[in-house]
């Protein structure tokens, strides 16, 4: 299939016209850069969402971990720290996702709170979804955790952000711009 040329083109300088292909190149890499970590993770999320993030499945690592380097603790301390851990994971996870999140919208209106509001819905819909399956038991508490992970990633961006602007504008104020 032949390509036709587009009137408009055709009558640019070539180098006018190499411009705009260098320009569509750049919003493709930079549409990659943001949304393709983005999808990729909240792939990963909603797979450990099934039986592949069950208990069961991830005490295969991390029992033998424990039991290295707490040999004398019972086998009971062992199950609460996995527990402790697999809570923790719940939550950095997430927090991961919602910086994500924040990098894919940070070109739109209230990049934050999107990325909050996108990282919730994730939370609900894994917990959902995890209802369904046998291996999982889905919990009010987890997606709760989940938005405190999310949370708090977007309470670091929102002070990074804030603080980076009251930067400049103080910088702006001393050289009397």
């Amino acid at each position: 299939m032949a390509l036709r040329r587009s009137p408009v083109i055709s009558r640019l300088d070539p180098r006018e016209s190499k411009l705009l292909v260098m320009e569509k190149s750049f919003r493709r890499h930079r549409w990659l850069t943001a949304y393709a970590p983005l999808i990729v993770w909240t792939v990963v999320v909603l797979a450990l969402g099934t039986s592949l993030g069950a208990m069961d499945e991830t005490a295969w690592f991390i029992g033998p971990l424990l039991r290295w380097l707490l040999p004398d603790a019972s086998a009971e301390t062992h199950r609460f720290i996995h527990a402790a851990i697999r809570k923790f994971a719940h939550f950095a996870e997430y927090s991961v996702l919602a910086f994500l999140a924040w990098n894919a919208f940070r070109f739109f209106s209230r990049p934050v709170l999107n990325a909050f509001l996108l990282t919730f819905a994730v939370a609900f819909i894994d917990e959902f979804v995890q209802s369904f399956n046998s291996a999982r038991t889905s919990s009010l508490y987890d997606v709760l955790l989940d938005g405190f992970g999310a949370a708090f990633a977007c309470c670091l961006l929102w002070l990074t952000l804030a603080s980076r602007n009251f930067s400049r504008r103080e910088l702006d104020a001393r050289n009397g711009a």
